[in-house]
């Protein structure tokens, strides 16, 4: 019975993917033509034998997807025991607000407990993963440090590594994997918007990621004595099949409710600096990302209002005319504009445009330069202070570059897949 079932969901996702034209096309157009791509969680033969007779822990959330069916679903269908549901930031769902607090309850469809990882609980307890042998983690990151599923990742993989659990990571390509760039985070500056000593693009899967925070020991290191005293410990990255860092893949569900589009994740780790500023990162419009603005800039600007609406409950600057710019477009024309690199010339140009520059970043209460949310998001304080001193795009730029090389050769010993460079 089993295995007509798993034929049957491997069925239903190549027709599936077969529908789908996102994730078919490359860099340079057809590399991957006639060729069948899946995810770690569609490469069911893969890992099925690995859960079979066993007590599931999944960490999932609405990308969590097998074809058109979730994860949780197919493989319940497939009699696997999933006790426990985990869900990250915005929820099992995927609804809730960037920083907005998710308790715990019962999953509708499943009646599955699902616990919370967002807020003040951010991993896994020994009586929330008791009685549970594997634990499963598939969530479509975006590939920018500041994006908090890899943090989530991280606090999951050292509640394995205390608990003596076999981790699973189900990989997924990313899509900003074709380039490396920006500044590396400091360990000062460290935070949940920021974890490890990686650039703000790292080019890397989910699957990469993890393997190389492990291998690194970037973790706790009292977890890795944890781990080798009990011995249970056990890493299982499951690849994709038919992708590389030169592929070009276009999410078919929305990572998160303020990333809706290809071109929003795009443009991401270059307008998310924004929100350490009083201007509004376009939270509060149906194209958040891809607009910014303020309502003391100049008026000859693009004007737009953000509203409150689903994911943005209260947006920055909720209800005000502002001025700015709108990135906004057709996918090809907005890739070409986010250029795969981190830009640095439209946070340069509203500063040099905002009249009262004392305001222009927005000031925590203790007034420490790690406690400023933009240097949270930048993993330093020296950027804010480049573009007080009016550095150019260029000289900051190479400012980056020695850190950038040598995250690079770190990076290289853990790619699964072929890379770009």
């Amino acid at each position: 019975m089993k295995q007509l079932l798993l034929f049957l969901v491997l069925f239903v996702t190549f027709c599936a993917e077969a529908q789908q034209k996102h994730a078919r096309s490359g860099y340079n157009r057809g590399s991957i033509k006639n060729r069948l791509f899946q995810t770690g969680a569609e490469n069911l033969d893969n890992y099925i034998d690995l859960l079979e007779g066993k007590t599931v822990a999944v960490f999932a959330n609405q990308t969590s997807i097998i074809g058109k069916s979730h994860l949780v679903d197919s493989l319940r269908k497939l009699g696997i025991n999933i006790k426990v549901i985990f869900g990250p930031e915005h929820g099992f769902r995927g609804t809730a607000d960037a920083g907005e607090k998710i308790g715990n309850y019962k999953d509708e469809k499943t009646g599955i407990q699902v616990i919370s990882l967002y807020g003040t609980k951010r991993k896994p307890s020994k009586e929330d993963l008791a009685g549970v042998d594997v634990m499963l983690f598939d969530i479509q990151d975006v590939g920018v440090r500041f994006y908090t599923y890899i943090s989530s990742l991280e606090y999951y993989m050292e509640a394995a590594l205390e608990w003596g659990k076999h981790l699973i990571v189900l990989d997924r390509p990313n899509p900003n994997g074709h380039y490396v760039d920006g500044p590396v985070l400091e360990p000062a500056y460290k935070s949940f918007v920021g974890m490890q000593p990686v650039p703000i693009v790292y080019g890397m899967t989910i699957g990469e990621y993890a393997q190389m925070i492990y291998d690194e020991e970037w973790l706790e290191p009292r977890l890795y004595e944890l781990a080798g005293r009990h011995g249970k410990f056990e890493l299982t990255i499951i690849p994709c099949n038919n992708y590389n860092h030169t592929t070009k893949y276009e999410l078919p569900v929305k990572p998160s409710p303020n990333l809706p589009s290809s071109q929003s994740i795009w443009l991401y780790p270059s307008t998310c600096f924004f929100e350490g500023t009083v201007l509004s990162e376009g939270r509060g419009t149906n194209i958040p990302f891809q607009i910014f603005g303020h309502p003391s800039l100049p008026k000859t600007l693009k004007p737009f209002i953000p509203r409150s609406r689903d994911g943005a409950k209260d947006p920055k600057l909720k209800d005000k005319l502002c001025y700015g710019w709108d990135l906004s477009g057709p996918a090809d024309k907005v890739f070409i504009t986010a250029g795969s690199k981190v830009q640095l010339k439209w946070l340069l140009e509203a500063y040099n445009l905002f009249p009262n520059k004392d305001e222009f970043f927005i000031a925590p209460a203790s007034g420490k330069p790690t406690d400023y949310f933009f240097n949270k998001l930048a993993g330093n304080g020296t950027l804010m202070q480049q573009i007080k001193d009016g550095k150019t795009e260029e000289e900051i730029r190479k400012s980056w570059e020695p850190a950038i090389a040598k995250f690079k050769a770190i990076r290289k010993k853990y790619l699964i897949y072929k890379d770009f460079e």
